[in-house]
């Protein structure tokens, strides 16, 4: 007998202030907001704890603007290193219940638990299990998503588990029609804002509505994504829990917000420097070359929005940080508006494994492999910031700020 799947979304509650209040027992009772520098341009509000949010906090907000709302709140400044390691020690927790364990995010996991039920018990047994192994092992709550397949797991734990008392919800063909299909369609797993809007321009407003629209006409416009679509809002997803989903990249880059407004070419140009050195050298460490640089570049007004995002093809594939810095440059110079740019972000794409590429006769590629070697073996040993480029010691330069950092964020 074919057993039914059994899927799981754990989620961790506000997960960088669970964090803290745990590493930190006298801030339990308090309202804790992480947030980014202001003083830098990052005073964003990452993670708010449940006391603040009841305050009226929100994520992506501004510091200033959550202060208004919550005077008496306890600021904490981001410790990624921090984060990672627990979320490294979840995963861990889970692997105790199943083998099959997907990070989705540092705060989301999938779990294929189908084959756990014998050794485990039933699906919610098993989420409760999982919920109090977690707290035990960091002080952090979770909430579950149960489903059949992953967006029905997702849409599970985002629009019930996140807003029971239990924190624990089973998503099925039993319920979806009753629970699933009279929310709204921005609620649906995989339908962002751009696509909400769209969707509800040709009066889909409910999932249910999406599920019982014309496929063909989803197709026509959106192509094999139109039908996902439907299929999505009919609790159809075929995708398994696999455990090597961020094994096979399809791009690496780097994105900074400036500390001031950027306004000349050669302050700007020391960003693409050091940018294209730092996408160069973790291309490098994942044994890729790309042979398609992006470059993204945001205006300083956000009332009046400016900027571009452009790509090139190189004639051969690469992993020098001279050769991305080069065709970031002609790109940017090909687009920028001459307005001040508050941020930048630089990525390579069209990668292959650095193994098996096409030598060319005059791009010296022998020769750069060597210097990369060389830099990425000093860096290793001694720091990031060991060997720098003189450019980077002038008051334009970010690379020992940004080397103070995961992920744009301290460590």
């Amino acid at each position: 007998m074919i057993m039914k799947k059994v899927i799981f979304l754990a989620d961790m509650l506000s997960f960088y202030a669970s964090v803290e209040k745990a590493d930190h027992p006298h801030l339990q009772d308090k309202p804790v907001i992480v947030a980014g520098d202001p003083k830098r341009r990052s005073g964003i509000i990452l993670a708010a704890c449940p006391l603040a949010k009841k305050l009226g906090v929100q994520t992506a907000e501004t510091l200033w603007e959550a202060q208004i709302k919550c005077p008496k709140a306890v600021i904490v400044q981001p410790r990624m290193e921090r984060y990672i390691e627990v979320s490294y020690q979840i995963t861990r927790i889970l692997e105790q219940f199943t083998d099959l364990v997907e990070v989705f995010s540092i705060d989301e996991q999938f779990m294929d638990v189908t084959g756990s039920q014998r050794l485990f018990g039933d699906p919610i047994t098993i989420a409760r299990n999982l919920q109090k192994a977690i707290m035990e092992g960091t002080g952090v709550y979770s909430r579950v998503g149960i489903g059949p397949n992953k967006s029905l797991a997702k849409i599970a734990c985002d629009a019930f588990a996140k807003k029971n008392r239990e924190g624990i919800f089973q998503l099925d063909d039993t319920n979806m029609k009753e629970k699933m299909w009279s929310l709204p369609i921005g609620k649906m797993f995989g339908v962002g804002r751009r696509m909400e809007h769209h969707l509800e321009r040709m009066g889909i407003q409910k999932i249910g509505h999406l599920a019982q629209f014309p496929v063909h006409i989803l197709k026509k416009r959106w192509g094999v994504n139109g039908e996902v679509l439907w299929q999505t809002a009919n609790g159809i997803d075929h995708a398994p829990v696999t455990v090597n989903t961020h094994e096979h990249q399809k791009a690496i880059g780097h994105q900074t917000t400036l500390p001031r407004d950027y306004e000349k070419m050669e302050e700007i140009k020391v960003i693409l420097l050091e940018l294209s050195e730092e996408v160069a050298q973790r291309v490098r460490s994942k044994n890729y070359r790309g042979s398609t640089v992006s470059v993204g570049v945001r205006g300083a007004d956000f009332k009046h929005p400016t900027g571009f995002h452009r790509q090139m093809k190189l004639t051969s594939s690469t992993d020098f940080g001279m050769d991305i810095f080069k065709a970031a440059f002609t790109l940017f110079c090909a687009h920028w508006d001459g307005l001040p740019i508050r941020s930048v972000s630089i990525t390579l794409s069209q990668l292959q494994p650095a193994d098996s590429y096409q030598l060319s006769l005059f791009d010296f590629s022998l020769r750069k492999e060597g210097l990369s070697q060389a830099m990425d073996r000093i860096r290793s040993k001694y720091g990031q910031t060991a060997i720098v480029r003189a450019s980077s010691l002038t008051k334009s330069g970010q690379a020992f700020n940004r080397a103070a950092k995961i992920g744009g964020h301290y460590k």
